[in-house]
C-alpha cells in the first residue's frame, strides 16, 4: 500500500492533484479538512479558515500533534488501498506517517497572486477573503514553534517531491506523473 501525504500552500493545487490521483490512478482520498469540518459541524460551529485552524490546533494539543493523520491513516489501513492523506500541515504528522512503509510526502506550491486567484474562483466557504486576509492566513499557517500548530513551510521542506504549479493543469498532471515515477523508483 502506498500512502501519499499532500502538503502545500493555500490554493496551490493540492485538490487538483488529489482529483487526478483518485480519478486516474485509483487512490482513495482522506482529507484532514473534511475530518475537521465534521468536527466543527458536530460542535455546531461555523466552518471557516479560522475555526478549521483553531479546531485542528486544539485537537492536536488535546490528543497529540499527529492525532489527525493518525485517525485518517487508520481508516486508510482498514481499506488497504493506495491512499492520499490531504492537508498535512504539521511536521509531527509527517514524522508519524514516515514510520509506515510506503509513505511519501508531496508538496504543492505556486506564486501567491496566482494562488489567490485560484481560491477566489473555487468559491468555498473558507476562500471568500481579501488578498490581505489571504496573506495573513498564510503567514499564520506557515510558521510555528508550537508543536501542535500548523507549520506548512517546515512540511514543504521535508517533502520527497515538490511541485511548483505556476502553469496549467496539463503541466501539473505531468508533474504528478514525474512524482509517481520517482516513488516507484524509490520503492524498488
Amino acid at each position: 500500500m502506498i500512502t501519499i501525504g499532500i502538503t502545500g500552500t493555500l490554493g496551490a493545487g493540492k485538490g487538483t492533484v488529489v482529483d487526478y490521483l483518485v480519478t486516474n490512478k485509483g487512490f482513495r482520498h482522506y482529507s484532514v479538512r473534511d475530518y475537521l469540518r465534521k468536527e466543527l459541524e458536530n460542535r455546531n460551529m461555523p466552518v471557516n479558515r479560522d475555526t478549521l485552524t483553531n479546531i485542528a490546533n486544539s485537537l492536536r494539543a488535546e490528543h497529540g500533534p499527529s492525532h489527525l493523520v493518525e485517525e485518517l491513516f487508520k481508516e486508510a489501513q482498514k481499506n488497504g488501498q493506495n491512499s492520499i492523506i490531504e492537508s498535512i500541515r504539521n511536521p509531527e504528522e509527517i514524522r508519524n506517517l514516515r514510520q509506515h512503509e510506503g509513505f511519501y510526502l508531496l508538496a504543492v506550491d505556486a506564486e501567491a497572486r496566482l494562488r489567490y486567484k485560484r481560491i477566489r474562483s473555487r468559491n468555498s466557504e473558507t476562500d471568500q477573503v481579501s488578498y490581505h486576509k489571504f496573506m495573513q492566513n498564510e503567514e499564520r499557517e506557515m510558521h510555528s514553534t508550537d508543536p501542535n500548530n500548523q507549520s506548512i513551510l517546515a512540511c514543504i521542506h521535508v517533502a520527497d517531491f515538490v511541485i511548483v504549479n505556476n502553469s496549467n493543469i496539463l503541466n501539473l498532471h505531468r508533474s504528478v506523473e514525474d512524482f509517481l515515477n520517482a516513488i516507484k523508483f524509490k520503492s524498488k
